[in-house]
Formats: C-alpha cells, structure tokens, sequence
C-alpha cells in the first residue's frame, strides 16, 4: 500500500525526521523500514540541490519508505520544484485558513485541478513517463497541512475539511509558543488544543499527525488518537546514542576506580 492510500485511510504509520544534508543519513534511516522520512527545508540550510540526493537516497533504499518534503513555506513554486524531485509528498507550515490549505493542494495539482506546471523531471523518469505521472500524481501525492498558530487553531475546521488535503500535522513547539505555553506539553491549554486538533480531523475523515521527539512522547501521542508520528530527528538520535556511550565509559570508569 503506497503511502497515500495508508494516510487517507487513516491507518497507522510511521516516520522519522531529517534535517542532516547528508544522502547516507536519510538512506539508513530508510533501510530501518519506516514508512516515511520527513525531509526538513524550513530549519535547515538543505537546498534543492540536497533535497533531490536525499530523496534519491531514500529510494535507493531497500524498503519501501517514501519521501516527505516539510517546505520553507507555502509557495506553490517551491512546492513545484520539491514533487519534480520525485519526493511523495509535501508539508507545508503556518497554514491558517482555508484560502491557505486550497493554495497548498492546487500546488500539487496540474490543471485543470491546480497549478502545478507540467515539465519531464525524476518524478516523471524524466519524462519517459509524463503521461501516466500527470494522470497518477495527484492520488500518489501526499499534501500536509502544519496547524501550529492560535489563527490556525480557529480556522482548523475549515483547514481539515479542504478537499484533496491529506493531513493535518501539529506543530507541538510553534502551536506551545503560540499558545503562549511554550514546551509546556501538559499544560491543559496546550492538550485541549492538540485534541481540538484530532478531534476535528477525524470529524473530516482526515488523518493528523504530530512530532515525538522523545520516546515517550511517541506512546502518549499515539495514545491520544494520532493516525502517524514522525518518531524522533536524525541529529536527536545522534545525541542520544552518543550521550549512551559517553556516560556508560564514564560509569566503567568509576566501577572500575572504586
């Protein structure tokens, strides 16, 4: 079941996040088997240039990951550039009205639907395959909605009910600040949002998705009735992994020395 078809069901999946421009981070992260990788272009120094070898080395992969591009902002030309890439999908932050949601999905669409221009690229095999992409695309490609502002909160009926929207994402630290409970994850404020947020998705049968940094945030969300979690960043596990060793080689020591 392509990715698309997992998400609009609204069945389980799983993700993990990228922000490190190296295609060898993101291709190992997909040997893992998740069922997606989120490639992040809004807070880091990726570029296109990075975003199509890392979407080439997610492919590249033994697994059947897909490729979720989160987007500087919600510019129909960059959205453009990014599916040209072949990646499966695209999130775009800030979204706050249901004017913004419909400028996000016609940018995945080619006319009549949308705006997206038609163009041989690696989505399409260069164009080998531009007539069968122009066809598909649209039911392949995954469009993702970020609520993370008090405005967006307040419009997030309208948002989850835009056709052709796939999902809706929390963004747990723009919605927090915003709210004015910055990483403040248990403050009743900040949880009646997040299930304002899930609780209208799914009125509008659509799936909404949050970030889990920690492991135990990956339980507690799932728990409150998320369809898919990006479980963890590349540069989290890196910190965590070597934070493990450091402090296992300073305990030997210790036992040792006592």
């Amino acid at each position: 079941m392509r990715l698309s078809e997992t998400i609009i069901e609204q069945e389980p999946a799983v993700g993990s996040w990228i922000t490190l421009r190296d295609p060898s981070v993101a291709e190992l992260t997909a040997e893992i088997g998740f069922d997606f990788v989120v490639l992040d272009i809004e807070h880091t120094p990726n570029t296109m240039e990075t975003v199509i070898e890392l979407v080439r080395a997610v492919d590249a992969a033994d697994s059947h990951t897909e490729a979720i591009v989160r987007l500087p902002w919600n510019d129909p030309v960059v959205v453009k550039r990014v599916l040209d890439t072949g990646a499966s999908g695209v999130m775009a932050p800030m979204i706050e009205s249901e004017a913004e949601a419909e400028t996000l999905v016609e940018a995945t669409r080619y006319p009549p639907e949308g705006v997206r221009g038609v163009a041989g690229s690696r989505a399409s095999r260069y164009g080998l395959e531009m007539e069968e992409y122009y066809w598909t695309a649209s039911d392949d490609i995954v469009t993702i909605a970020q609520i993370e502002t008090d405005r967006g909160l307040e419009n997030v009926a309208e948002i989850a009910a835009v056709d052709g929207l796939d999902a809706l994402f929390v963004g747990p630290a723009d919605l927090s600040a915003n709210l004015g409970c910055y990483g403040e994850w248990d403050s009743e404020e900040f949880l009646a949002a997040v299930d304002e947020i899930v609780e209208t998705a799914h009125d509008a049968e659509t799936a909404v998705s949050t970030l889990a940094v920690q492991n135990a945030d990956i339980k507690r969300w799932v728990h409150r009735g998320f369809d898919f979690v990006m479980a963890g960043i590349d540069t989290t596990h890196v910190l965590a992994g070597s934070q493990r060793a450091k402090s296992t080689f300073e305990e030997a020591i210790e036992e040792r020395e006592s």
